[in-house]
């Protein structure tokens, strides 16, 4: 069974710094494009960072420059390392994977398996 966890969200201080972590399991996630998302209280869901089987990274606008989606393959994880938090990076943070290798869209129904989320609280 192919399933998604994700590590590593907590509360955090304005401009600190976090890397949640999700690990897959029952697949190797090296194949596939796998992608971080984030969903805030009344807004829709928006895709922040996703790469692809060639290490080829897409970025939100509103993450790139703070945020760096990390594969790790040897040990099959899937990182997201996020400095110069700010409030609005409020949001409970989402793993996804599709069955396409180069992927690189941000697209939330572009992608079919999904964790369960980590929240991550962002305050001054």
């Amino acid at each position: 069974q192919v399933q998604l966890v994700e590590l590593g969200g907590g509360s955090f201080q304005v401009g600190g710094s976090l890397r949640p972590s999700c690990a897959p399991s029952g697949f190797s996630f090296s194949h596939f494009s796998m992608a971080w998302f984030r969903q805030a209280p009344r807004k829709e869901c928006e895709g922040v960072a996703v790469i692809n089987k060639e290490n080829w990274t897409n970025y939100a606008r509103s993450v790139k420059g703070r945020f760096t989606i990390i594969k790790d393959n040897a040990k099959n994880t899937l990182g997201l390392q996020m400095n110069s938090l700010k409030p609005e990076d409020t949001a409970m943070y989402y793993c996804a994977t599709t069955s396409l290798d180069r992927h690189l869209s941000l697209r939330a129904n572009e992608y079919a398996t999904w964790g369960q989320g980590t929240q991550v609280t962002v305050s001054a």
